[in-house]
């Protein structure tokens, strides 16, 4: 049971950070950022409401899963399956229709694919959870 403590906790403060990282980046100062990181203020300027709406749901529901995580609530699964999807969309438009990984090369996906996997981990973790009737 302390794992479970433990590794919610985590899930916790690692949703918390996304959000914040989404509403920095969802309130940045484009202008501004464009003088440290051009090719990102390029990326979040053409970024379509999709795209950002795709980013909110990864973020926020990451959030909801970790708060019914604590819970103990089987709903944990539904927010984190919508997390990854929001993740899938939101990564596959930075990577796809923007040029990012030309500019910065293969490194600049490094990042995303912890995010991806971590995302992942928190979906089947949460499932398994829900198979050994921890959340209910």
């Amino acid at each position: 049971m302390r794992r479970f403590w433990i590794v919610a906790t985590f899930i916790l403060l690692w949703s918390i950070a996304g959000v914040a990282a989404w509403y920095a980046q969802s309130h940045a100062d484009l202008a501004a950022l464009s003088r440290t990181d051009p090719v990102a203020a390029r990326a979040f300027a053409a970024m379509p409401g999709w795209a950002w709406a795709a980013y909110f749901i990864a973020t926020w529901s990451a959030l909801a899963g970790a708060v019914a995580l604590f819970a103990r609530s089987r709903h944990a699964t539904t927010c984190f399956a919508l997390s990854l999807a929001g993740v899938v969309v939101q990564f596959g438009w930075s990577f796809l229709a923007t040029d990012v990984l030309a500019s910065k090369g293969p490194g600049a996906a490094v990042f995303p694919a912890v995010i991806a996997l971590i995302a992942l981990a928190e979906l089947v973790w949460s499932r398994r959870l829900t198979a050994a009737g921890t959340l209910r």
